[in-house]
């Protein structure tokens, strides 16, 4: 949600701090904000984009090597010029910038109003800039561990201080906090990709922890010890090239990772995959293989698109492996009754792995004794440091708030994972080289997809001006359907909804006219005479038809009005019934991009929307 980028060395810090707000737009944000300290404090902050601060910035020359910015998703307080970021403190010596939520702030703020602070917001956040205020004696660092010390709730905060040009604090507690090591100089973010244009040495701040940064130097320790060391063995290199997350020609990041899916699957299976053995090999589970062999449940939690991912998953894992499969909501996780019997497996999926809900919920998960294991694309991200065990997507940076290439890598992995303890059990060599068979093709199937975009947004075209999509599947299209209404209610802001064709006749079929029309997901596969009788309900209702369907289906074409313009039917390569998924998803992505556009929306960067959610 909200970006931090801050800078401490003797470079002038204004370009790399605007370059950085400008990396984390696509996070979400309704208001941003700079500081920076030379011999005064320059602050400057404004709602709406990154380039409506440039402009109340104007031709002011920003001058200093120490400074920080944020872009703001509002929580407390509507989204305004004082609610913004930086804050500070009473007499402008101060300023902090904060992530997350101070769930105590109304009793603290109440306790500084009675000791004489002024507050100009109406934030939580303020409250920190005031309590660090009061502990200061000379000894910033001290300050602010006193000062989080009465904060109830989550953090990912930086401070500096006009006293000390050379220093920036940065804490953090259930809300990313990221170092970046230069040469004579350093970098603190929310995101990596605030600083893989400078650095590619960073260090993953734990929870709980606080870091001291100067030009030449820093240490880390507990907030709730004194004592801070260097600690340069936790450096990790990021493998990213600044140009993955750059357009490079394309309109909308959206796009580029849409087209980016073939190398996506490729990289989630590649070295991964045994042939000859019909099975894969996951050297991130290497260590739990024991527990994940006697396990009998398997707990998938997630949100939004993982989550999407994880219902598929579910199918895969009961089709491979003896496992029983359920699969929850992050955010709902923790408000149910628990009971992890011995051989309960809870795997958290997130793109980011920093999703504050499937955090929580990983670790109530451990705390109950189940096997953690994690699922994300984001090296040294907070889940992949606290699980027991998991698995990188590798899918490179994806920048657009609307995941795609994570959802299809996602999936891609998770077939990986069933695949292999399918092999453990029960599935034959037979069916596991098939499956590894039809993975190999994928890639080139997808490129086939997306070679054919231009039909795609011949049919957004038609179907535009529409208000209301339903979207159906059924068994592996089911979730599918779902994924498909979410992409376009979330860039087009259309409302959409996914639905499994079975539960047609308990209410949306009341819906169909030609005013809505359908997306039906309709491959070759198990459930697709019955996918067939829901098409042909719909159509006897007068209902709008738009069809994705297996290559060669001319059956399908002879149910719908295709000729004369009243249905669409797009077609998918061939491929095995649990991949069809990976394919099907496709030109559903593209059309709810192309309708988007169509509409003229802010793609990347949706209403409301932020892409990753660290605050519950």
């Amino acid at each position: 949600m909200c970006g931090i980028i801050g800078y401490v060395g003797s470079q002038d810090v204004a370009p790399i701090l605007i370059d950085g707000l400008k990396r984390l737009e696509y996070r979400g944000y309704d208001s941003a904000g700079i500081v920076i300290i030379d011999k005064e404090a320059q602050l400057f902050r404004a709602v709406g984009k990154v380039s409506n601060l440039e402009k109340r910035i104007g031709s002011h020359p920003l001058v200093g090597s120490l400074g920080m910015a944020h872009t703001r998703w509002a929580t407390h307080g509507k989204p305004s010029e004082p609610n913004a970021h930086p804050h500070a403190d009473c007499h402008g010596r101060l300023f902090i910038i904060h992530n997350g939520i101070i769930e105590n702030f109304q009793t603290l703020k109440q306790d500084l109003l009675d000791e004489g602070h002024t507050f100009r917001s109406e934030t939580d956040s303020e409250v920190i800039a005031h309590l660090i205020e009061k502990y200061y004696d000379g000894n910033l660092a001290e300050a602010v561990r006193r000062a989080l010390a009465r904060v109830d709730g989550t953090f990912g905060l930086a401070v500096i201080h006009k006293d000390h040009l050379d220093q920036a604090i940065v804490a953090r507690r259930s809300s990313p906090l990221i170092l970046g090591i230069g040469d004579g100089e350093h970098f603190f973010a929310s995101d990596v990709a605030a600083l893989v244009k400078h650095t590619k040495r960073v260090v993953y701040l734990d929870e709980n922890e606080m870091a001291v940064l100067t030009p030449h130097h820093f240490t880390i320790g507990s907030l709730d010890k004194p004592d801070l060391v260097h600690s340069s063995s936790r450096t990790v290199h990021v493998d990213w090239d600044i140009t993955a997350a750059e357009k490079q020609g394309y309109s909308h990041f959206m796009l580029k990772e849409i087209f980016e899916q073939p190398e996506a699957v490729r990289n989630a299976f590649r070295g991964r995959l045994l042939p000859a053995k019909g099975t894969a090999k996951l050297g991130g589970l290497d260590s739990v293989i024991d527990r994940l062999q006697a396990a009998h449940r398997i707990i998938i939690i997630s949100c939004g698109t993982s989550y999407h991912a994880g219902l598929l998953g579910r199918y895969v894992l009961e089709e491979l492996t003896d496992l029983s499969v359920e699969v929850d909501l992050a955010s709902e996780f923790r408000y149910r009754k628990l009971n992890f019997r011995y051989g309960t497996v809870v795997l958290g999926i997130s793109q980011s792995g920093e999703t504050a809900d499937t955090l929580a919920a990983v670790r109530e998960a451990q705390t109950r004794g189940a096997l953690a294991l994690g699922l994300v694309n984001v090296v040294g991200s907070s889940i992949a440091r606290e699980t027991s065990a998991g698995v990188y997507n590798h899918a490179g940076p994806e920048i657009s708030v609307a995941s795609t290439k994570s959802f299809i890598s996602q999936v891609t992995i998770l077939t990986l994972i069933s695949l292999m303890l399918g092999r453990l059990q029960k599935l034959s060599l037979r069916d596991g080289k098939a499956i590894i068979t039809a993975l190999e093709k994928l890639p080139s199937q997808i490129e086939t997809i997306l070679s054919n975009a231009d039909e795609i947004l011949r049919i957004a075209k038609k179907f535009a001006d529409y208000k209301n999509f339903l979207y159906l599947g059924r068994k592996y299209s089911y979730p599918v359907a779902l994924e498909g209404a979410l992409k376009l209610k979330e860039i087009s802001y259309l409302h959409a909804e996914g639905y499994a064709a079975g539960e047609m006749k308990h209410g949306p079929i009341a819906l169909i006219d030609r005013q809505l029309p359908s997306i039906c997901i309709v491959p070759r596969d198990s459930s697709y005479p019955k996918m067939v009788s829901n098409i042909q309900e719909t159509k006897a209702r007068d209902g709008r038809v738009i069809a994705i369907a297996t290559q060669g289906d001319d059956k399908l074409r002879s149910i719908l009005r295709v000729e004369d313009g009243t249905d669409e039917i797009f077609y998918i390569p061939e491929t095995l019934e649990i991949l069809s998924p990976i394919l099907s998803v496709v030109p559903l992505q593209l059309l709810a991009y192309y309708v988007a556009d169509l509409n003229g929306c802010d793609i990347d960067k949706p209403r409301n929307l932020a892409k990753s959610v660290t605050v519950e």
